[in-house]
């Protein structure tokens, strides 16, 4: 039997919760927290473990899946941009801030894109249209302005939004799974049935902001609820003790 081993050493939070925050409700699901090892085998009735068999298998159509499955775990394994990480320098492509009115177009959910958007100091105040379900994978935000602008069914996986400005912002049905907010003023803003699951938001401002039916996940909960800008209402959403 010819096996191919694909192992990801990961935090040993097994089983966290997600929690559905308006009603209250918890259920396990297992999450990419615990060491991760995904084997591949081939039917090698002589028990060969050449380096030729090895190729051979790797070719057999059954086997796809096991690289997906490879690919799909070490992205989603891999954090937001780290706290101290050196940033790449501003672009100097014309119209950049423009490229969030058609966002990036693939592995949105991993933060996987064809285009890097670099959206930074960009100033998209009150736009009510164009962001509107775009996906800014990966879209690295810091010290933009998006005050009052429409962002519902935006997908902004390990978006690095740090000192970015989100006052008023409707985030309804939206996707900002880790996504780091550190520092951002995201006050009055609405995750209405929004994907929060992974996402920081150290010494963000939260004062008024509405959490309705938002999915989070419950170590992800203990963390937000320990920012003290949240408002009793927001609280209370979040179901935070």
């Amino acid at each position: 039997m010819a096996t191919a081993t694909f192992s990801l050493p990961l935090s040993q939070n097994k089983f966290p919760l997600y929690h559905f925050s308006s009603a209250r409700r918890r259920f396990p699901i297992p999450d990419l927290h615990s060491p991760l090892k995904i084997c591949c085998s081939a039917g090698s009735r002589d028990g060969s473990k050449s380096r030729e068999s090895l190729f051979q298998f790797k070719k057999e159509i059954n086997h796809v899946a096991c690289g997906i499955l490879a690919a799909w775990a070490v992205t989603a394994a891999s954090p937001v941009i780290a706290a101290g990480q050196r940033l790449p320098p501003l672009s100097t492509e014309p119209n950049r801030c423009e490229k969030a009115f058609v966002g990036n177009t693939i592995g949105q959910a991993n933060g996987v894109y064809d285009k890097p958007i670099d959206l930074r100091f960009c100033d998209y105040s009150n736009d009510k249209s164009n962001l509107k379900g775009k996906s800014l994978a990966a879209a690295l935000m810091s010290d933009a302005k998006f005050d009052g602008a429409d962002m519902t069914e935006v997908v902004m996986s390990k978006a690095y939004a740090v000192g970015a400005s989100f006052r008023g912002v409707d985030f309804s049905n939206a996707v900002l799974d880790r996504v780091n907010f550190g520092k951002a003023d995201l006050k009055g803003a609405v995750f209405k049935n929004t994907v929060l699951s992974g996402s920081t938001f150290d010494e963000a401002q939260l004062e008024d902001a509405i959490f309705e039916d938002t999915i989070i996940g419950y170590i992800d909960l203990q963390k937000i609820c320990r920012n003290t800008s949240i408002s009793p209402d927001g609280r209370a959403e979040l179901g935070c003790r």
